[in-house]
């Protein structure tokens, strides 16, 4: 507490500040004051003081000037407050201060005059730069001159020992010596009661924050112990009920209704943007998973607890056609509405992208140069993954992204770790693809780094975690998302949000195996293919027991897509038929990386109408480059469903 600014109103400062100065006349009356003369110098007296001569028309080298400072007829002593003789007023009479001995201003015109009161300056700086000892100040008056809330209690039952003015103001008057608990009904509302017995038990300060009372107001209170009271404050320690360490506690009210009431807007309008962040980001994700023929899918998203911002997860499952699924999971490296928002658009760019059917590292070659134009301020990592149902594997490429993990049939979990290459957005680096098995009974987990990283420890120890939880994950896909969840600790109130992926390529027998089958020929030779590869359809698809109709379109769409290779295309050649338990595929391969186009034929053209055929009888039909060079183009036939 600073007492220097308003210690000269305290009572009794006045009276030490001349008690101080008559010392100082009486030592000066004595010459103890007086400097000595200079060696090798005249011992001479020293010259007069005028300036002192002309303030008080004497001479203070005269000991007959000299007078008892205690005299009312005694000349003024300008050290001494409150005895100013040169104003013509009767001695003894206080001029220059208040009765109080506060000092009183001059009048106006005066206050640049120091003739007007003798003595005035040195008076009023005594009385300002005096700054009184602690312990000539009771407790009480310091206490009662603070702005907060103060109460003393003693004793097992909390009697009141004293209240500063600020509490009776805020409260009102409380007797002392009655229980807290009849007469200050105040600390039961705000539960100070257990706190209290606890500080007199172990004597130990306790604090509390933002307890409201009945009125509205919120307080921080603040419960010390106090052994010994006195300063004009009853002394507990007399009381025969005080016990332990401690005799009394100072109960401290601060007010923080103004802090709460802000700090609770703020919460309110944090809230407000996280839901809207969440309602975006939610209506950004898939409302529903594709579920490819050969695949088995499922994803769960949980935004982080209340208390923190949702983030820019992401996923998405994208058929691609012929059996082929595009994989995709991400994580914008940011919080809010900006991250929600700009995960939205990466999400848009993927499945066009997807649409392309271009290799993994061609997809996030494109996303890197769009991630920088949508926000350059924002990083994100992503792993894009494709699944063929006849190649039985997974081909993907990794920006930033943690590593994908698969687990085989016999419980052996595999971590793609190559081909990993910086996040998006980072620019000037050339994405590479690689490649893990994913065979008939594995499951393969894609997921962000809410699921594994933790304050404290290391992300690699997360991941290992993962990979045990994993090993022994059985059932669907949504349960082992549940289970891989639970045992990594994620909760209602985690603080980040998650993202997890879960694909399963399941070992089909009996029945359901006949409903999956393949078949393929090579094309060998020149024209002569062509009617080779209408006797193959026309056996392998009536062997599979389709309806003739379908038999028939498929033997046309396969002619015609073998006659285009024969064409336009390059050896090797293959057909390959697939059959799932929803769709008939056709694809023909060879080694022309030239992608056909659908186009219009004039009357007059003998070719340029096997694609448009194609488009028409099926029901999609499309076109990629293969990795090894060469070109794969398709079409499905929709089963009919029974």
């Amino acid at each position: 507490m600073n007492f220097t600014r308003w210690s000269a109103r305290f009572p009794g400062t006045q009276r030490r500040a001349a008690a101080r100065s008559e010392a100082a006349a009486a030592r000066a009356k004595r010459g103890e004051g007086s400097v000595p003369a200079a060696r090798g110098r005249s011992q001479d007296p020293p010259a007069p003081d005028r300036t002192a001569q002309d303030r008080t028309g004497t001479d203070p080298r005269d000991p007959r000037d000299v007078r008892d400072p205690r005299d009312p007829a005694a000349p003024a002593d300008p050290t001494v407050a409150g005895t100013g003789s040169g104003s013509g007023t009767s001695p003894g009479t206080d001029t220059c201060t208040g009765g109080s001995g506060a000092p009183v201003p001059p009048a106006a015109g005066s206050a640049e005059d120091p003739g007007t009161c003798p003595g005035a300056d040195t008076a009023t700086a005594t009385a300002l730069l005096t700054v009184p000892s602690l312990d000539d100040l009771s407790a009480s008056q310091v206490i009662g001159s603070l702005p907060s809330l103060v109460a003393l209690v003693y004793g097992p039952e909390h009697r009141v020992a004293y209240v500063n003015d600020a509490y009776t103001a805020g409260f009102g008057p409380r007797p002392a010596g009655t229980p807290a608990r009849d007469t200050l009904p105040e600390f039961a509302d705000l539960g100070l009661h257990p706190l209290l017995d606890q500080v007199l038990r172990s004597g130990k300060p306790r604090t509390v924050k933002n307890r409201k009372a009945p009125g509205g107001s919120s307080y921080t209170v603040t419960c010390t112990p106090v052994t010994g009271l006195g300063h004009g404050i009853p002394d507990a320690a007399a009381d025969p009920d005080a016990t332990g360490p401690a005799c009394g506690v100072l109960v401290h009210l601060a007010d923080v209704t103004d802090h709460a009431e802000a700090v609770e807007r703020l919460r309110a309008s944090e809230r407000r943007q996280r839901e809207a962040a969440v309602t975006l980001q939610r209506s950004l994700l898939p409302q529903e998973l594709e579920q490819p023929d050969d695949l088995r899918i499922a994803a769960t998203y949980q935004p982080g607890g209340t208390e923190a911002a949702v983030g820019g997860d992401w996923y998405d499952v994208i058929t691609l056609g012929a059996g082929r699924t595009a994989l995709v999971i991400g994580d914008v490296m940011g919080r809010g509405v900006r991250a929600a928002a700009v995960m939205g658009q990466l999400r848009t760019a993927v499945r066009a992208y997807a649409r392309l059917d271009l290799p993994p590292h061609e997809v996030l070659q494109l996303l890197d140069g769009l991630a920088a134009e949508i926000d350059a301020s924002q990083i994100a990592t992503c792993v894009y993954a494709v699944h063929d149902p006849n190649e039985g594997r997974l081909v993907y490429a990794s920006a930033g992204h943690l590593p994908v993990l698969v687990r085989d049939a016999d419980g052996t979990v595999h971590r793609a770790e190559d081909h990993t290459g910086p996040p998006l957005g980072t620019g000037g680096w050339l994405h590479s693809s690689g490649t893990i098995p994913l065979g008939p009974g594995a499951t393969a987990v894609l997921y962000t780094d809410g699921l594994v990283e933790r304050r404290g420890e290391d992300i690699d120890e997360g991941v290992a975690a993962l990979e045990r939880a994993l090993s022994g994950a059985q059932g669907t896909p949504q349960v082992i998302c549940d289970r891989l969840m639970r045992a990594l600790g994620v909760g209602a109130d985690h603080d980040d949000d998650v993202a997890v992926l879960v694909l399963q390529h399941p070992t089909r027998t009996g029945s359901d195996a006949e409903l999956f089958h393949n078949a393929a020929l090579d094309l060998l030779g020149g024209i002569e293919a062509a009617p080779r590869a209408r006797a193959f359809a026309q056996g392998v698809l009536t062997s599979w027991r389709f309806p003739v109709e379908l038999c028939d379109l498929g033997v046309l769409a396969a002619s015609e897509l073998v006659a285009n290779s024969l064409q336009h295309g390059t050896p090797p050649m293959r057909l390959r038929l697939r059959r799932t338990d929803r769709r008939l595929i056709i694809e023909v391969t060879d080694g022309d990386d030239h992608l056909p186009r659908r186009r219009r034929a004039e009357p007059a053209d003998e070719a340029g109408r096997g694609i448009s055929i194609v488009a028409t009888i099926a029901s999609s039909w499309g076109s990629r480059r293969t990795p090894g060079g060469g070109k794969a183009v398709w079409c499905e036939f929709a089963l009919p469903q029974a």
